[in-house]
Formats: C-alpha cells, sequence, structure tokens
C-alpha cells in the first residue's frame, strides 16, 4: 500500500498484566523441558489470571485514549483483532471495546486474521481513512489470553511460547496531529495453501474444541509436515517474507541498506526459529538489524505488530526509520514501514 502522505500512529500501547510465569518455573513443574525453553528464549511469559481478553483491549485503549488527550467521542471507527477465544460465543468483542471506552458513534469491526489480525486491523484502518473523508480517528486494539485450560502457552506450538496481553494505537492523518510514529508504507501477501498447516488432518467440528479438548497447534503441524508440507511452507516462508519487506520499502522509497533504517522489528517467536526463519533471510533484503522484543513477553497473540510499533517509539529519532514484519497463520505477511 503506497501512500500519498505519511498516516500518524499515536498513543501505542502495550498492556500487560503484573503476573508472568518464569522459563525456570515452566520448566520446574514439568511445562517445558529444558532444551525446548532454552530454544524458545523466553526468560518468562506474561499470564492474566481473570481479566477476560476485550476487558484487557479496553484498560490498553483507555491508556492511549488518556496519553493522546482524545475524546472518544470522536472515534469514528473502533478496529478489535484477536487470535484466541475472547470470552463469549456468537458475540462481537469489537462493539464490546466500543462501548466500553464511551466511543458511541464508532463503527465496531472485528478483525480474525490469527497472529497478523493486529497489522491487518492497522491496514484496514489506513483503506477507512484514504477513502472517507469524512473519518478522522481509528482506533485499533488487540487482545489475547491464553489460560491453561484450553491452550498449553509453554509447548502446544512448535518455536513458539504464547504470552497474555493486549494493544492499542490510534491511527490518523498524520498532518492532523504530530504522531509517535509516522506509516509510510503497509505491504501484506499471503500463501493460501498453507492454511493446511493449523488443520493438519483433523476433520471439520460442529463447536470450538470438539476435535481436541486442547489446543494443539504441534498436531496440526506434524501431519501437515508428515505429507511432505515443510519444504513447502519453509520455501513459501522464505520468498513471502523477503517479497512483502521488497515491496514495502520500494512503496516507501526507502532502499534496503539506507542508514535512516535503525532497525527491523520480527514477531515475538522463539529465538532459535527467529534466527532460522527471519533474521537470515531479511539480512538479504536489508542490512538493518534485527530486533527481539519478546524475551519478557512471548508471543502476543495478534498483538505483535503493535507492541513493536510502541517498542519502537523511544528508539527512533526525528527521520529514523524502521520495519516491523508481521505474519499469521493462513499464511499472511505483512510489513509497516515507518519514522520517527
Amino acid at each position: 500500500m503506497r501512500l500519498t502522505e505519511p498516516v500518524g500512529l499515536s498513543g501505542i500501547t502495550t498492556w500487560l498484566p503484573d503476573s508472568a510465569q518464569t522459563a525456570e518455573r515452566a520448566v520446574a513443574e514439568g511445562l517445558v523441558d529444558a532444551d525446548t525453553a532454552a530454544d524458545l528464549g523466553y526468560s518468562a511469559l506474561p499470564v492474566e489470571p481473570e481479566a477476560a481478553p476485550p476487558r484487557m483491549a479496553v484498560l490498553a485503549a483507555r491508556d492511549t485514549l488518556r496519553r493522546t488527550g482524545t475524546d472518544p467521542a470522536d472515534i469514528g471507527l473502533v478496529l478489535h483483532a484477536w487470535m484466541h477465544y475472547q470470552g463469549h460465543d456468537l458475540w462481537s468483542p469489537a462493539h464490546y471495546v466500543a462501548d466500553r471506552i464511551g466511543a458511541h458513534d464508532g463503527l465496531p469491526l472485528g478483525i480474525q486474521q490469527v497472529c497478523n489480525g493486529g497489522a491487518a486491523a492497522i491496514e484496514t484502518a489506513i483503506a477507512r481513512l484514504v477513502a472517507d473523508p469524512g473519518l478522522e480517528l481509528a482506533l485499533v486494539t488487540t487482545a489475547d489470553r491464553f489460560p491453561d485450560s484450553a491452550f498449553d502457552r509453554w509447548s502446544g506450538d512448535y518455536g513458539i511460547g504464547y504470552g497474555d496481553g493486549a494493544t492499542s494505537v490510534l491511527v490518523h492523518r498524520a498532518a492532523a496531529r504530530r504522531p509517535d510514529l509516522y506509516l509510510h508504507a503497509l505491504e501484506s501477501m499471503a500463501a493460501p495453501r498453507l492454511e493446511r498447516m493449523h488443520r493438519g488432518r483433523d476433520p471439520f467440528g460442529t463447536a470450538p474444541r470438539s476435535v481436541s479438548e486442547r489446543i494443539d497447534i504441534r498436531r496440526t503441524k506434524k501431519a501437515y509436515f508428515e505429507e511432505g508440507g515443510k519444504a513447502e511452507f519453509s520455501a513459501d516462508s522464505r520468498s513471502r517474507l523477503q517479497e512483502v519487506v521488497r515491496r514495502c520499502l520500494a512503496a516507501g522509497g526507502v532502499d534496503g541498506a539506507d542508514p535512516r533504517l535503525r532497525h527491523v522489528v520480527l514477531p515475538r517467536l522463539g529465538r532459535t526459529t527467529l534466527e532460522e526463519a527471519y533474521v537470515k533471510p531479511l539480512s538479504e533484503v536489508t542490512s538493518a538489524p534485527a530486533l527481539l522484543l519478546g524475551e519478557t513477553t512471548g508471543h502476543l497473540g495478534a498483538g505483535d505488530a503493535a507492541a513493536g510499533l510502541a517498542d519502537l517509539v523511544p528508539l527512533l529519532a526525528p527521520g529514523d526509520h524502521a520495519l516491523v514484519v508481521s505474519a499469521g497463520a493462513g499464511f499472511t505477511w505483512s510489513c509497516l514501514l515507518v519514522s520517527g
């Protein structure tokens, strides 16, 4: 998406619970073996014991509103993205977020694109801003919680540990107010044939978790790999990742070796997975160093992209640029080019 003028991102917030489970404790309790914990590289994963994800999103959103001095009545669009269960069946968490923050005239919209949901929501907000001159402010939130009864946060997936948390960001025209970050370009690419990785050989269920009482991503990935999918995924992942970054740089008019490009922010996956699947392929596209930011948060579901943006704010001086890379099951890859 080539923007004729930068879009503003303001009040970028990452909300994390006060409690966390350390890797040391997880190993001691048999939740993950020592070798896997070392490969993941997380020191701890945040754990929210009570609050439902939409409630967490509201807390993050209120912080964004407070920090930007925004009247919620002025928000015309509220987008909420998530990966895991939000607390009710046949219900819209986006409407809950809008109501609880006081955006009573805003249009709520739910975005369900798994781990890439936050980036997809920002992209949707920008498209609406471009298409509708009357829309001034859009609020994007994400929230995910991975309770032990339904999800094994340490060992339920390969190369990823899952942390509870929420994010929020105000999306607006940069000319209207000075933002925390300027967004210059956003590109997305997909490889739909990879959807089988999270379906495996499982039959279609009739209700949530009717096939398996506990979500087991390793089971579906193992089935996919046993059918020869590993080479397919590796090739598609590498090519799509590199191409989406190239397209984003081109759309923003920045070269991969440009000295203004200070960082590449990666998804909050395990350390070994990041080194093999992200750091090495991206080193062929840009000389900017990779930032691995998930040591104390783990993978935040749909929130990795926005959390990465929040961490960039104090790191970028005016004129400094950075890339934020996001990816999600399906598969979809997104890349955002921002500056301070």
